[in-house]
């Protein structure tokens, strides 16, 4: 089974290294030869060494064109997405605007701007729904200043980041230590290697603008619903326990086919990076069911 995997900021296709093998090849690594996946990773557009796109209007759903157009010209005509933060929404998108494509899609992140959209005949907002918004806005005001700069300013952020590699390392390393479960010690969880790499990354691509501005461009395209569409690929979870705030299942169920809803007993937003063997066994158990004979 094909797959693509996407990643997010502030990561990169090198956040991938350790979990390309578990899914290439998992019989190599103690699983199932039969739950071997055509492996897939491609940049963002802007981010690592792809190219800046000269042009505004990119954003998660025109990634998710890209990206359909890209598996179909490597022959696949059906295929499997996964991703966590951005890439979370590119493979929403995928499944949005191509389900005969999608043979399904894990994430293990809901995109902040998803909102199904609420009418009279919708069921009403449970408690459990309401408590996950009031997170969603304290987490924001507590934690979400990057995400608003980037969101509106990504050019005036650029030209300061560009200038210092170290105001980009502690820009970056920063989101790392906040949002990986590593307990305060980064170096627990992620070796300065791969910290230095992810940030050389960024600095010697030389698209740095580029990369903050897709905030900008998914604020002005936000993962919103017209009311009662739903999107009918199967849809897989993997809740992370120091993961940004996640939905409860119901608020996904609004919109998405939930075939999978996983809470994983360790790790934080940079699953592939912090939990690549959880990571890839859980990728393997959801799409094992849906493989072709």
């Amino acid at each position: 089974m094909p797959i693509v995997l996407t990643h997010g900021w502030p990561g990169s296709f090198a956040e991938m290294e350790h979990i390309i093998p578990l899914l290439a090849d998992p019989g190599a690594h103690g699983g199932d030869p039969a739950d071997a996946f055509h492996v897939v990773v491609p940049s963002l557009p802007g981010y690592g060494f792809s190219p800046a796109p000269s042009y505004p209007g990119v954003n998660a759903r025109t990634i998710a064109q890209l990206w359909h157009r890209l598996m179909e010209g490597l022959g696949y005509n059906r295929f499997a997405a996964q991703g966590g933060d951005i890439g979370a929404g590119v493979s929403a998108w995928l499944a949005r605007q191509f389900p005969d494509s999608l043979a399904g899609v894990h994430v293990n992140y809901i995109p902040g701007s998803f909102r199904p959209t609420l009418g009279p005949a919708s069921p009403p907002v449970t408690h459990e729904e309401q408590e996950f918004l009031k997170r969603v806005s304290c987490w924001a005001a507590d934690e979400g200043a990057y995400a608003a700069l980037q969101g509106t300013k990504p050019q005036t952020l650029a030209f300061s980041l560009t200038d210092s590699p170290v105001g980009l390392a502690a820009w970056i390393v920063e989101k790392f230590r906040s949002w990986s479960d590593c307990d305060g010690d980064i170096q627990r969880v992620f070796s300065l290697d791969t910290l230095l790499t992810d940030i050389s990354i960024y600095w010697f691509g030389d698209s740095l603008s580029a990369s903050l501005r897709l905030y900008k461009e998914n604020r002005l395209c936000p993962l919103s619903f017209d009311l009662d569409e739903r999107v009918t690929p199967p849809f897989g979870v993997a809740l992370f326990p120091h993961e940004l705030p996640m939905p409860p299942r119901s608020w996904v169920e609004r919109v998405f086919d939930v075939a999978r809803w996983t809470e994983m007993p360790a790790g934080g937003h940079f699953a592939a990076l912090e939990q690549p063997e959880l990571l890839a066994q859980e990728i393997r158990a959801f799409f094992r069911p849906r493989r072709q004979p």
